[in-house]
């Protein structure tokens, strides 16, 4: 068995650090750049520089000698605007997403000093441009680079053919070209450091907004989940296990039929409609339950009630198949022609030989105890983990969010690895060796 959980480690360790490499990805290239989110609508050049420093924003994403800088305004030609430190000269037009030069040139000014740093221009451009008498051509889109002193302005010029530019961006040399934004995700989880512990996990950061410490609202927010989940996993698992052995012990009886009928109804009404319905009536009209805040179980007595009846339809009709086809086996028959009471048929041989797909049905829910329910939580002004959730991603914090879906792999993968070795625990048919 040790061989075996330390093989599923292992293999946990490989697709946790998948999950973070795509998260990463994804966040990168959806997010963007969080200046434009923090700092407003006109942020200075050094603010935006300073931010993205503070965020390791501006550092390449895997691996790169230079980090973006804010020294020189860069420019996207994709349409005419008032350039801040860019001056156009000469004759130009905007035509299909570019700047075309005729005998122009673009200027763009220095927005700081930057004395010790080595800077690079990079160009995406067509046709013939100038920059400080050296001259490049190509007739399709190419990039080129040019070093610029941090003293003065940088210019270009169209070439005699004239040219059209589309992008230019300005960079900064960085000291370890491995120092990048992947290289302080993987930091994020475990980050190893001179003084006793020697080592720390989940260390997320801070939220963009807030400026707290990521970990300090996971941990303040997964008490509140846990108080509303918890209850809604284990009413909705005995309540759907008790219900499928009712309609299982009288198949095919009125009593089975009606199981049924309401569990598919159940199904069909969407979580919406629970919610919606269960705060009007029982909170607004009947002000049986308070709609709103978290302060003691009254505040829970209502998401709790829904979240049980919106996810018991599905649990019924799951089990309710799994005990049936059981009974249709053999060694229920034999039990039953032997004279076994109803009690031991049902509370001992058939749980116990249908315990696996309840527990691979348990399992897939047990990850969302801790990072809880996103309309729950929201529709009723619970400050946990899936409320957490959805201001994060109305406020674009990418930190939070982030450390979230990170969180939410890790529990799955560990709970996954628990159930594996609850199946050798309830069938001792299963082996974990092989």
């Amino acid at each position: 068995m040790w061989t075996y959980i330390i093989r599923r480690s292992l293999y946990s360790v490989l697709i946790i650090l998948g999950v973070m490499l795509l998260t990463f990805v994804l966040f990168r290239l959806a997010a963007g750049d969080p200046s434009a989110t923090l700092l407003g609508k006109s942020p200075t050049p050094r603010e935006v520089e300073d931010l993205r420093q503070a965020l390791g924003a501006d550092k390449p994403l895997f691996w790169g000698r230079w980090r973006k800088t804010e020294a020189f305004s860069s420019a996207s030609f994709s349409a005419p605007r008032n350039w801040t430190g860019i001056k156009l000269d000469g004759e130009f037009r905007y035509e299909n997403g570019a700047l075309l030069l005729q005998g122009g040139s673009v200027l763009f000014s220095r927005n700081f000093e930057m004395p010790d740093s080595t800077l690079r221009a990079e160009i995406l451009y067509r046709g013939s441009i100038d920059c400080g008498g050296e001259i490049f051509k190509s007739k399709t889109w190419s990039r080129a680079a040019f070093a610029v002193l941090p003293e003065k302005n940088f210019e270009l010029r169209s070439g005699t053919e004239g040219a059209e530019l589309k992008d230019v961006s300005f960079y900064r040399e960085t000291a370890n070209p491995w120092d990048s934004q992947l290289a302080d995700s993987l930091r994020e989880i475990v980050q190893f450091r001179a003084e006793f512990p020697f080592v720390s996990f989940f260390n997320f950061g801070n939220t963009l907004l807030t400026r707290e410490p990521v970990k300090e609202l996971l941990w303040r927010g997964i008490w509140p989940s846990l108080a509303l989940m918890l209850p809604i996993f284990f009413g909705e698992l005995l309540l759907g296990v008790a219900l499928s052995l009712m309609a299982a012990a009288f198949k095919d009886s009125v009593i089975d039929r009606g199981i049924v009928l309401l569990s598919v109804a159940g199904m069909s009404v969407s979580y919406l409609v629970f919610i919606i319905f269960g705060q009007w009536y029982l909170g607004y009209s009947f002000n049986l339950f308070p709609v709103w805040g978290y302060g003691d179980m009254r505040h829970l007595a209502l998401p709790i009630l829904i979240g049980i009846i919106s996810g018991l339809g599905g649990g019924v009709r799951f089990y309710r198949t799994v005990f049936i086809n059981e009974l249709n086996k053999e060694y229920l028959r034999t039990a039953l022609a032997k004279g076994c009471s109803s009690l031991n048929i049902y509370g001992r041989h058939l749980l116990k030989n249908a315990a696996l797909p309840i527990l691979t049905r348990a399992s897939t829910a047990l990850p969302f105890l801790f990072t809880g329910s996103l309309l729950l939580e929201t529709f009723f002004g619970i400050p946990g983990l899936g409320y957490a959730s959805i201001n994060a991603l109305n406020n674009a914090d990418i930190q939070t969010l982030k450390a979230l879906v990170t969180l939410g792999a890790f529990l799955f993968v560990a709970i996954n690895l628990l159930t594996d070795l609850a199946y050798a625990w309830a069938d001792p048919r299963v082996r974990l060796d092989r």
